[in-house]
């Protein structure tokens, strides 16, 4: 499959994984839960919605598969970016305010979806 292809169906995968990361930590935040674990129910929520598309479609060829060792390297793909973004959101909270940390996870998402993305197209997927 060509990287444009690919390009486009992870853009619109991933867009639908970070409305419901972004919607999940707002809506959570919002009604009182600190905003690292709200950020980390968001993630795993949107996580748990891409892995399967982006195997599934993205991805999908000769050379790929969803199985077992594709979810664990997903897995330790997903524990380190979650990581990242929940020491950055954590870190704006504290010095900025909520506001500004939910204005920033789009940014910070953005930089680690680049990541994900090259991760899963050179590493997660293949056979």
């Amino acid at each position: 499959m060509s990287l444009g292809r690919q390009g486009r169906h992870y853009l619109f995968i991933g867009g639908i994984q970070w409305l419901v990361d972004w919607g999940v930590m707002v809506a959570l935040s919002h009604f009182g839960m600190r905003i690292g674990p709200a950020n980390v129910a968001g993630r795993v929520s949107g996580a748990l919605l891409g892995y399967w598309l982006n195997g599934k479609l993205t991805f999908a060829g000769e050379d790929t598969a969803v199985g077992r060792i594709q979810l664990l390297r997903f897995l330790a793909m997903w524990l380190a970016t979650t990581a990242i973004s929940t020491w950055s959101m954590t870190h704006i909270d504290e010095i900025f305010g909520r506001g500004w940390a939910w204005l920033a996870k789009p940014g910070i998402e953005v930089v680690l979806g680049i990541l994900g993305f090259v991760l899963s197209r050179h590493w997660i997927y293949k056979r």
